[in-house]
């Protein structure tokens, strides 16, 4: 790759890691390119994981330093996630783009609505307490998303989300934050299993990573600036466009 190319995968990664930090979809950016630039859909699917996973920690570490979260809530949730994410990334060798996409974005225009129907439960925690538990309804729902998330990442930020924010009961801040700490966890596991079927290309995974940690970190700033109420907008301006894209284009 000449310089350009490397600064245009930068530059991808710097607006996917915003993106996926605040809301989800950034894959949806930063896989096209990646397979553009000559990576079978499987080793973009696997090289992807890589950028994830450094921008996961930017925005880990970012979310912390503000003390948004506490790492025993996001802990127990990241367990059932993990292990849907292992099965999901076994079963992502043989994946059906076309279709996957068609699910996807059906499952966003349902989350879509949800948010317009209900905008307030977006925005004021329902929990009663501080500490997310983990019940057996909840660890359904997030090995499911973990399961969907190892299979094709991309949109798992909006599932992880209506699963934070509506089975859990807190705010949209939060509900980010816990959101990038267990992606953190499943990518670790779905991207060793991508690396042991020969799916990843290391130097184009770096370079979109290293835009993917530099947007995570100003998404950070930027959510605890802005508040829930600027997250819920972004997060539906991003929905209604990535669902667009993946019914129609």
């Amino acid at each position: 790759m000449d310089f350009l190319i490397y600064l245009l995968v930068i530059l991808v990664g710097v607006a996917a890691g915003f993106i996926n930090t605040l809301a989800g979809s950034g894959s949806l950016l930063t896989l096209p390119v990646l397979i553009f630039l000559g990576l079978p859909a499987n080793m973009a699917n696997g090289t992807n994981r890589i950028g994830i996973l450094m921008q996961s920690f930017a925005a880990v570490s970012g979310f912390k330093q503000k003390k948004v979260f506490d790492w025993n809530e996001g802990i127990w949730l990241t367990i059932p996630a993990t292990v849907g994410a292992l099965i999901g990334s076994i079963v992502a060798v043989g994946i059906n783009e076309f279709i996957m996409n068609r699910i996807i974005g059906a499952l966003l225009v349902f989350m879509l609505v949800l948010m317009l129907i209900k905008p307030e439960k977006w925005l004021v925690p329902t929990g009663t307490g501080h500490r997310v538990r983990l019940t057996p309804l909840r660890f359904l729902i997030f090995l499911g998303i973990g399961f969907y998330g190892g299979f094709i990442q991309a949109g798992v930020g909006y599932f992880l989300l209506a699963g934070l924010v509506l089975g859990a009961g807190i705010d949209l801040l939060k509900a980010n934050a816990l959101k990038v700490l267990i992606t953190l966890g499943f990518t670790m596991i779905a991207l060793i299993v991508f690396m042991l079927n020969g799916q990843v290309d290391y130097l184009l995974g770096i370079t979109v990573g290293i835009g993917n940690m530099i947007g995570a970190w100003i998404a950070t700033h930027v959510a605890v600036k802005k508040g829930v109420g600027f997250i819920r907008w972004f997060i539906l301006v991003c929905v209604f466009a990535f669902s667009v894209k993946l019914l129609f284009f």
